[in-house]
């Protein structure tokens, strides 16, 4: 048989096949843009345009699914801005700054040393990170049944005395005897952290001598309590006043032992 004639009797079976498969295409076009988002938007209460639209990838949202209204407002994970004047204020004990510790005294202790262990010790830190969280509670980046309304009740100027109050202050003497034998791992994750977890060293920022953000913290001679539960908070993410989610991520990672393992080793190890 000539190819011609073959060609002459292939015709209608290729002709039968385009339009097979045209109208599944135009099927496809017209049920999943048209129909389908129409009968998903009806349940949904949206108007038949709308849904149509949705589908199409025109407007946002699902034809399926009525948009999520939100009145939320976008919050900085903290409002402190450091300026030259403000830091140079931070490196100057005044007298003032006693008088304002001392509605401080029942939870932090005469001299910045807390009685009860699940508060944090403020004596010889940072007038810096003092300062800071001070300011995330009084602008409530962070919240505290008692401390959010100490905060409110000062104003700027006596929260740079009282930080500076307390960073001048003698830090909690430690005893070497209580001192624990501490784990290779956690010795690690301290000066080294892991990598293969995405784990930065903790002393990169915490050591006394880091060279990391100004706000950061010191951590020794810390009460292991207080430390466990805001590694934990930090977790947990019900606090969230870390800028760029630093501790948020670190704590993620961290097991509930390595987190009692490195609270307990920065309250009680005298060379941190």
């Amino acid at each position: 048989m000539k190819p011609a004639e073959l060609r002459e009797i292939d015709k209608p079976w290729r002709i039968w096949a385009s339009v097979i498969i045209i109208s599944l295409l135009a099927f496809s076009i017209v049920f999943g843009f048209l129909i389908l988002p129409i009968v998903q938007g009806r349940s949904a209460g949206i108007d038949a345009y709308t849904a149509i639209c949705r589908a199409v990838g025109i407007l946002p949202g699902s034809p399926a699914v009525g948009q999520p209204s939100s009145e939320a407002q976008a919050q900085p994970a903290t409002q402190v801005a450091w300026s030259p004047d403000l830091m140079r204020d931070l490196g100057q004990p005044s007298q003032a700054g006693a008088e304002v510790a001392q509605a401080c005294v029942a939870c932090h202790g005469e001299r910045g040393i807390a009685t009860d262990p699940a508060n944090p010790n403020l004596a010889g830190h940072s007038a810096v990170a003092i300062y800071k969280q001070l300011h995330d509670y009084k602008s409530g980046s962070r919240v505290n049944e008692i401390m959010t309304g100490i905060a409110q009740g000062l104003d700027d100027q006596q929260i740079i005395d009282v930080a500076t109050h307390f960073a001048s202050s003698t830090k909690r003497a430690l005893d070497p005897t209580t001192a624990e034998v501490v784990d290779e791992d956690i010795v690690r994750l301290v000066e080294r952290g892991d990598p293969s977890r995405s784990l930065p060293a903790c002393n990169a920022c915490h050591g006394g001598t880091a060279g990391g953000p100004i706000e950061t913290p010191t951590l020794s001679h810390q009460n292991k309590d207080y430390l466990a539960r805001q590694l934990r908070a930090f977790k947990s993410t019900d606090r969230r006043n870390d800028i760029y989610t630093r501790m948020r991520s670190v704590a993620s990672k961290l097991t509930d032992r390595e987190i009692d393992k490195l609270a307990n080793f920065y309250a009680t190890t005298l060379s941190y």
